[in-house]
């Protein structure tokens, strides 16, 4: 399945949201419709489950393999490919959408919870990784 997600950051935190099915943490994002960028698809999802409008992307890495295997909570199995961007610069007030997301918080980068979502765990430590 391929997707892109967001490192959204603010005064050296990261939003990430919990799912109300899984009930884990994770970066917003989702997978590509027909005809979208992979860009595009990274400023719909991060609009739909946030309420925030990136202004602008910065391609980190693109992520595949093994580690992003997902087995979501109806039984639905992927392997994930997955494009993460970093956005620092964005608009707007922050709003769960009630339906995949249940809350939505800013962690410091030191402070990130172990309740992660498995796809998202490579993602998440490769990037605090690229700040050292």
């Amino acid at each position: 399945m391929t997707g892109a997600c967001v490192l959204l950051c603010n005064n050296k935190k990261l939003l990430l949201q919990r799912r109300t099915d899984s009930g884990l943490w994770e970066l917003p994002g989702g997978s590509m419709e027909p005809g979208e960028s992979l860009e595009e698809v990274a400023k719909r999802e991060l609009f739909e489950e946030t309420g925030v409008e990136a202004k602008s992307l910065e391609m980190f890495r693109v992520f595949s393999g093994k580690d992003l295997y997902y087995k979501y909570p109806h039984g639905d199995e992927v392997y994930n490919v997955v494009s993460a961007y970093v956005c620092s610069d964005f608009e707007g007030a922050l709003k769960e959408d009630g339906v995949e997301v249940q809350e939505l918080r800013f962690f410091s980068f030191s402070e990130i919870p172990n309740e992660l979502s498995p796809p998202d765990k490579p993602v998440i430590y490769k990037f605090l990784e690229s700040l050292n």
